[in-house]
């Protein structure tokens, strides 16, 4: 080995060591964080195969030696594969309130799309002045509403929906959940349309195009990582909800997350049933996020580099 090589050695040797030691260091850390944010979902899974034995021992892994897994949770709900072909009154309540928070979480973030992509775009493409208020100050008013607690609405809407007939009420829980959604949506939609040069709405403008021709055939295409985004992360949020789910429904617009708050009875808590209906609940939104992935980071990094 010559001096040259053996001096390219010594400098290369450090550098390549430390690169590899920091990668360790990012990937242990990244699965640290996996483990920390899967854990929960994987407790829940595995809590709704549990008896009363297994949850008080704390067991995490079922159909083992150690832990033989019970069925018990899922044939409560009438999801178990020994009781999904049987009449059962459970289940057909199950299905009614997963029907009710599918209509009402796709209906509000439709809804909440169509009023606030609109919106978005004009923060994006045209400059406002409301006295002191401009643009950016209008984008912050919007997502200061979520800084508002949910009970300071509760006497409010009691009383409008009262008067309006809208208790217990899928339109009613659409409109309440739009309200709820619509800034996050405007937020993410702004910064997706800010990244769309202007320069194709206006040599669109130029072949005779107007500026809802331009909106709908140029620019929609184009910010349609960030409206699935939007839509995505809106269903979730709609999903979640519970305060006004409780606060708003009775019998026939009920929700599943008011149903798996209702597992209780005289004897405690039925965890396991609990488990099985929240395992049942999530899997819906694991499939959509699995599935349009994509289109969630694409949306929600649009504006994070120009």
């Amino acid at each position: 080995m010559s001096a040259s090589e053996s001096i390219a050695t010594k400098h290369i040797g450090p550098w390549t060591w430390t690169r590899a030691s920091t990668q360790v260091l990012i990937y242990a850390a990244l699965l640290t964080w996996a483990f920390i944010c899967l854990f929960p979902i994987y407790w829940t899974f595995s809590t709704s195969f549990k008896t009363a034995v297994n949850v008080t021992q704390g067991h995490i892994i079922p159909f083992t030696a150690q832990f033989p897994g019970d069925w018990k949770g899922w044939r409560s709900l009438g999801l178990s594969p020994d009781t999904f072909f049987e009449t059962s009154t459970v289940r057909d309540e199950f299905m009614r309130r997963f029907l009710n928070s599918a209509i009402a979480s796709i209906g509000a973030s439709f809804l909440a799309l169509l009023i606030g992509a609109p919106a978005a775009y004009g923060l994006a493409r045209f400059r406002y002045k409301f006295g002191p208020w401009r643009n950016k100050d209008i984008s912050f008013f919007f997502l200061s509403q979520l800084l508002l607690p949910p009970v300071v609405l509760a006497m409010p809407f009691l009383v409008l929906y009262k008067q309006l007939a809208l208790l217990d009420n899928m339109v009613g829980l659409i409109l309440v959940y739009t309200l709820m959604v619509l800034p996050i949506v405007i937020w993410i939609t702004r910064d997706q349309f800010e990244t769309i040069p202007v320069e194709l709405e206006q040599a669109a403008l130029v072949d005779g195009c107007t500026v809802w021709t331009a909106f709908f055939r140029i620019v929609l295409p184009i910010a349609l990582p960030g409206l699935v985004a939007a839509f995505i992360l809106s269903i979730v949020l709609c999903w979640n909800e519970y305060f006004f789910a409780a606060l708003l429904t009775g019998t026939n617009a009920r929700t599943l997350p008011v149903m798996v708050a209702s597992q209780t009875g005289s004897q405690g808590i039925s965890w396991w049933s609990m488990a099985a209906l929240s395992s049942a609940a999530i899997l819906p939104l694991v499939l959509v996020g699995i599935f349009l992935e994509r289109y969630i980071v694409k949306g929600l990094t649009a504006g994070a580099v120009k």
